[in-house]
């Protein structure tokens, strides 16, 4: 009898978790009925301070569209693509590069906001003031000497348009190549942890993204005091929202369209344009982002199989 009690209350502890594991996870095909949208965000900053940034800006949705919504950080920028393209999540705040990656991945993705600085962003390539580097119009060539971090691999402003504009200044030769020493990477901490490592000198030069390193000077005297800004880059298009088309299934036909005016119409100096650090918000298409595109292939970092 103990032996037969045992097996019916260990049958009845499995079957307790199996009903409970079907629960225990976001469901983003819930239905229309109580579904909850999920926000996320590439981390070019730090992964701590994510979930207090944008949880504001998914406070300010879910009031907005009259839904749940609910934030889910990505640990990399492979991670927040990875996310988007498994339906983990509907709605990411995208780098150039990381969007083109995701809208590639999800037929029928699309960007549809981005931030009014966006169609114009620059990146800056910063040195530890103990080089003597100084400001520059042109392309500071002196640098091939120094040691030299990018940002996260998967960084349009911290990698691919700061390489890109390495190899048009210097005859088409890859950075990789071009160096004296091969280049860094910062796989974590965004462009706070490049400019950081810049700062304690830990690497000569690197490349930033100019909002993040403008912000950082104005509020970090350790970056301020051991720094220089020696370059900014030309423009290039970059940040922008890209909404996953499954949702249109699950929140009703012309929700894309909703989500769009909603991010348009956040009020100016809310919460919910600190969190992307944005005067404000404007709309966006796929187009917009077809040079990243081609730049990406022309770096061999894009994988189109």
């Amino acid at each position: 009898m103990r032996t037969l009690s045992h097996s019916l209350c260990g049958l009845l502890v499995l079957f307790a978790a199996m009903f409970a594991g079907c629960g225990g996870s976001p469901d983003p095909g819930g239905g229309k009925g109580g579904a909850t949208l999920y926000l996320s965000a590439i981390p070019d900053e730090k992964i701590t301070e994510q979930q207090a940034k944008f949880g504001k800006l998914a406070d300010y949705l879910a009031q907005t569209l009259g839904i749940e919504v609910a934030f889910l950080f990505s640990r990399d920028y492979a991670d927040s693509v990875a996310k988007f393209r498994n339906g983990e999540v509907h709605l990411v705040w995208f780098g150039g590069l990381s969007g083109v990656q995701a809208r590639l991945a999800v037929p029928g993705a699309r960007a549809i906001a981005q931030g009014v600085e966006d169609p114009n962003y620059r990146s800056y390539f910063i040195a530890n003031k103990s080089t003597g580097l100084e400001p520059s119009e042109t392309f500071p060539a002196a640098i091939q000497k120094f040691s030299f971090t990018f940002g996260s691999p998967g960084s349009t402003s911290g990698r691919l348009m700061p390489a890109s504009f390495i190899m048009e200044n210097n005859g088409g030769t890859n950075p990789e190549k071009w160096f004296l020493k091969p280049p860094g990477f910062q796989f974590s901490g965004g462009h706070v942890a490049t400019a950081l490592a810049v700062a304690d000198g830990i690497y000569d030069v690197g490349a930033v993204n100019y909002k993040t390193y403008d912000e950082l000077v104005a509020n970090n005297p350790r970056i301020a005091e051991n720094t220089v800004r020696i370059w900014t880059t030309p423009s290039y298009a970059d940040y922008n929202f890209t909404i996953h088309p499954e949702v249109e299934t699950i929140f009703g036909d012309g929700f894309i369209a909703k989500v769009q005016q909603a991010l348009i119409d956040a009020p100016a100096g809310s919460d919910a344009l600190r969190a992307i650090n944005r005067s404000s918000i404007i709309a966006a298409k796929n187009e917009d982002f077809e040079s990243i595109e081609k730049t990406a292939i022309q770096l061999k970092l894009l994988d189109l199989h």
